[in-house]
C-alpha cells in the first residue's frame, strides 16, 4: 500500500476528484441528454411519417379525443369560417432564406369553438417589414391542416403592434388568445402545449406553407454514445497515468540502488537521501 501514498498528494486527488466528476456528468447528464433527443427526434420522424400516409380525420375527433394521444402533425379537415381582422404576425421566420412572417388567424368552427390558425409565411419587405396581408376569404370554408404544437412564450419577448400588425415571437395558442381578446381553444396533442392548425399548400386563404422537418435522426445518437465513450475512457485514463507513476517511481528506486552500490560510502547515504526527496517532477529540495 505505500508505493500508492503518492495517489494522496494534493494534485493527484484534484485529477481524480476531475476524472470522477466528469464520469458522471457522462453517464448521468450529458449522455442521456443526447440520447434524449435522438428518441424524440425518432419519435417526431415516425409522427410526420404516419401522418402523410394516413387520411385527414375531422379536427372535432382530435377535440374529443383522449387528450394524451399524441396528435401532432396529423392531418385534419375543419369546416368554419375566418374570423375577420384577426391577423397577428410572428416575426423573426424565414422564408427561402430571407426574413419573412408567418402569418395568424382565428378560425371558428362550426359549433362555436375558435382555433388558431397558421395561415404560412410571406417575405418581408426590404428585409424588415411586413408586406400587405390580404385578410382571409369570407364565409364558410373547409380546410385541410396539420396539427402543430404551441411553441411557448419567451418571457423577455412581449407582443407589439408595428407597422399596423399585431406581432408575436411565437406561435402559441394562449398568447395568441390574449393578443386578439378572443377564446382560442387549444388542440389537444398529447403534451402540456396546446396545438394549433398549420394550413396546407393551396388551401383557401393559405400563403407559403412552413416546410415539414427533414425525416433524419441527426447526429443525437451519435453524440449520446461519444459521451458514454468519454465517461468509460477518462477512469480508464486515470488507471493508465496511476501505472505508469508506478512503474517509473520503480525504476527510479532501481536506478538509485544500482548508483548507491557504486559509490563510496560517505557519498551513498546524501544521493540515497537527495533520491529519496527528489521529485519526479524535477523539483529538488
Amino acid at each position: 500500500m505505500r508505493k500508492l501514498t503518492f495517489l494522496l498528494r494534493p494534485s493527484w486527488l484534484i485529477l481524480a476528484l476531475v476524472v470522477v466528476a466528469f464520469a458522471y456528468l457522462c453517464f448521468t447528464i450529458l449522455a442521456p441528454w443526447q440520447l434524449n433527443k435522438n428518441s424524440s427526434t425518432e419519435h417526431r420522424n415516425q409522427l410526420i411519417a404516419d401522418s402523410v400516409q394516413a387520411d385527414p380525420v375531422a379536427v372535432t375527433d382530435i377535440l374529443a379525443g383522449d387528450p394524451g394521444t399524441h396528435t401532432e402533425w396529423r392531418k385534419v379537415i375543419a369546416t368554419g369560417t375566418f374570423l375577420p381582422d384577426s391577423t397577428v404576425l410572428v416575426r423573426l421566420r424565414h422564408l427561402d432564406g430571407a426574413p419573412g412572417y408567418a402569418v395568424l388567424a382565428a378560425f371558428r368552427l362550426d359549433d362555436g369553438r375558435t382555433l388558431l390558425v397558421d395561415r404560412g409565411l410571406v417575405a418581408a419587405v426590404d428585409g424588415t417589414r411586413p408586406p400587405a396581408i390580404a385578410e382571409p376569404p369570407g364565409g364558410a370554408q373547409r380546410i385541410e391542416a396539420r396539427v402543430r404544437a404551441s411553441e411557448g412564450v419567451v418571457p423577455d419577448k412581449v407582443p407589439s403592434t408595428q407597422d399596423g400588425f399585431r406581432q408575436v415571437y411565437t406561435v402559441d395558442t394562449t398568447q395568441e388568445s390574449t393578443v386578439l381578446g378572443i377564446p382560442l381553444t387549444p388542440i389537444p396533442t398529447g403534451t402540456d402545449k396546446g396545438g394549433y392548425l398549420q394550413l396546407a399548400e393551396g388551401q383557401p386563404g393559405a400563403f407559403t406553407p412552413v416546410p415539414l422537418p427533414q425525416l433524419d435522426a441527426g447526429p443525437y445518437l451519435s453524440y449520446g454514445l461519444q459521451w458514454l465513450a468519454f465517461g468509460v475512457m477518462a477512469p480508464l485514463g486515470l488507471g493508465y497515468f496511476v501505472f505508469a507513476e508506478m512503474r517509473a517511481r520503480r525504476r527510479e528506486r532501481g536506478e538509485v540502488g544500482a548508483e548507491v552500490t557504486d559509490q563510496p560510502a560517505s557519498t551513498s547515504e546524501e544521493s540515497t537521501t537527495e533520491a529519496r526527496l527528489a521529485d519526479r517532477y524535477g523539483r529538488t529540495r
